[in-house]
């Protein structure tokens, strides 16, 4: 069975509303997208990191909980496993605070085995910011090389500071090896600034071929391949855009899978065909946004686990 490789960091997040405490999860599109496909019985390998406190077991144990392989988890004894306080408030915009301490030597992690059409997902800080980009990126021309398909979530973590600049031509280098871009208008107007999906598609994106795939504020969906543009329209309800942008993306990799699309499939599709993927995709998406950690709920898992293993069984 093809496997998936999720890449990215592992950080608790707090949320606190009206100054008060009221609840705690691993977050990270990555790693709740790669926790709830892992539900699926799909084999799942996390390549992060964290500390061997309580709070790096915490986090470990929400992977081990939902079957994700944690072999590629580094867990370094110097520092501290990040932590996110999100601070909500009646009428006033979210606000986030990090916290958390890394050892000098980084990021010394076993990297998984890669073959052809194994889907690598990837984002958040770790695949732009030094020193853990320079290992990440290693890994990723690797998997261009083995003809994987290349998941690429950009931006990062609201609250995370960095120089734009600086860290441009990594972003770049990024949608260069990636098959497929996932992002939210809230990621590009934090990396390019007063621009609209358009517009970065055709000034950054476009040139370097992958498939990107928008999500709009109302969470509804754009799909841009080559000179084609195709809107998949939906209306989300939720306060919960992480939860439901996590089942989105495992909604989008499910499919992958179960339409058995390989590498070279993926800047071919038809629109109709993403309309038909992106229909999943709001399922899961909606169904994740429901729960409490961000991830499917055992019986829509179960369910959909059940679908697969049938249509596979049938080809």
């Amino acid at each position: 069975m093809r496997k998936i490789i999720a890449i990215g960091e592992s950080i608790l997040d707090t949320v606190y509303y009206n100054q008060r405490p009221v609840c705690s999860f691993v977050g990270g599109r990555v790693s709740n997208a790669a926790a709830s496909l892992a539900e699926l019985g799909l084999p799942v390998s996390m390549v992060s990191e964290c500390c061997t406190d309580k709070v790096g077991d915490w986090v470990v144990d929400f992977f081990e909980q939902h079957h994700v392989d944690t072999k590629s988890i580094d867990r370094y004894t110097d520092g501290s496993t990040p932590l996110a306080a999100i601070f909500k408030a009646d009428g006033e915009q979210d606000s986030i605070v990090n916290y958390g301490e890394y050892p000098q030597s980084r990021f010394n992690v076993i990297w998984p085995r890669i073959d052809e059409d194994d889907i690598v997902l990837f984002g958040s800080y770790y695949a732009i910011d030094m020193p853990q980009r320079e290992r990440l990126y290693d890994l990723l021309s690797y998997a261009a090389e083995r003809k994987a398909i290349l998941v690429y979530l950009p931006g990062f973590q609201h609250g995370t500071q960095f120089n734009l600049t600086k860290v441009m031509p990594n972003i770049l280098e990024n949608f260069e090896v990636s098959t497929l871009v996932i992002d939210h208008d809230k990621d590009i107007n934090n990396m390019f600034p007063d621009q609209d999906s358009d517009k970065v598609y055709n000034n950054h994106i476009k040139f370097y071929g992958p498939t990107y795939v928008h999500i709009t504020p109302n969470a509804s969906a754009t799909i841009y391949k080559g000179i084609d543009k195709t809107e998949c329209p939906f209306t989300c309800d939720t306060t919960n855009h992480l939860g439901w942008q996590a089942g989105f993306i495992a909604g989008i990799i499910y499919e992958i899978i179960r339409c058995d699309l390989h590498q070279a499939d993926i800047p071919t599709l038809e629109a109709q065909v993403w309309k038909e993927i992106m229909i999943k995709s709001f399922e899961f998406a909606a169904n994740c946004a429901a729960s409490n950690d961000n991830c499917l709920s055992p019986d829509f898992a179960q369910q959909m686990s059940t679908f697969l293993n049938k249509q596979q069984e049938s080809q």
